[in-house]
């Protein structure tokens, strides 16, 4: 009986430390923006970290960055969409696409697309200045 005790106990903790951590994932915070890595004039939330900038492919120049908490199902927050009007871009698409955006700003064009705990920004190589 006194051997299996610290197994219950150790057991239990684990729960608990599991529990907090499933738990304590954040909402996205939409209050301070900064310049994307490939565009600085297009608006990337502060909290979002770029793990990796590919350069590999052809047509595209694109950014990963990382964003917990993010969901494609809900698309882009309206605060994002907010923010990202007020710093003079405008969306190309009249419908709701739900993930993915395409915005136009000074004849450079910029997609964005929305995924699980991450987004990418792209822009077109043959357009960008």
């Amino acid at each position: 009986m006194k051997r299996t005790r610290p197994l219950w106990i150790l057991f239990i903790v684990s729960i608990v430390c599991v529990m907090l951590v499933g738990c304590g994932t954040k909402e996205p915070a939409w209050d301070a923006f900064e310049g994307a890595l490939n565009e600085k004039s297009f608006p990337v939330p502060k909290d979002a970290s770029s793990p990796d900038r590919t350069t590999t492919n052809v047509a595209m120049d694109y950014v990963r960055y990382s964003l917990p908490g993010l969901k494609e199902k809900d698309g882009v927050a309206e605060p994002y969409l907010e923010a990202i009007q007020a710093w003079g871009w405008e969306e190309q698409q009249d419908d709701d696409s739900g993930s993915s955006r395409v915005f136009e700003k000074d004849g450079l064009t910029v997609h964005l697309t929305i995924h699980d705990d991450y987004f990418i920004v792209m822009i077109p190589k043959e357009k960008k200045t």
